[in-house]
């Protein structure tokens, strides 16, 4: 199983950019109450797709240059990304057939 990866400034490019499957950038927060439902089910897209697509999670509080580079208004936001770029984007929990959709159209 592919277990998320906490992503920093320093990491992002190396777990993220350089990917060589598409990447679900997770940015989340402790004190959200949404994000921490929709944790579970990224969790287990990851497992069920093991190894064809990654999920990083960035801590919003303690990595608010990387919400502010991609302009991260309101948590949960996913971003995917792939071949190192950004390709599309989710906001809020949603249900895990949409995002698991969202995801086949990028592999």
């Amino acid at each position: 199983m592919s277990a998320p990866v906490d992503v920093t400034k320093n990491t992002f490019k190396a777990e993220v950019v350089e990917a060589s499957t598409p990447v679900l950038v997770d940015f989340w927060a402790e004190w959200c109450a949404p994000c921490r439902k929709l944790s579970p089910t990224l969790d287990e897209i990851a497992s069920e797709l093991d190894g064809k697509v990654k999920v990083a999670k960035v801590n919003v509080d303690e990595e608010r240059e990387l919400g502010m580079m991609f302009q991260v208004m309101s948590i949960p936001t996913v971003l995917i990304f792939k071949d190192g770029q950004k390709v599309d984007e989710f906001v809020g929990a949603l249900p895990k057939a949409q995002i698991v959709q969202k995801v086949e159209s990028y592999l």
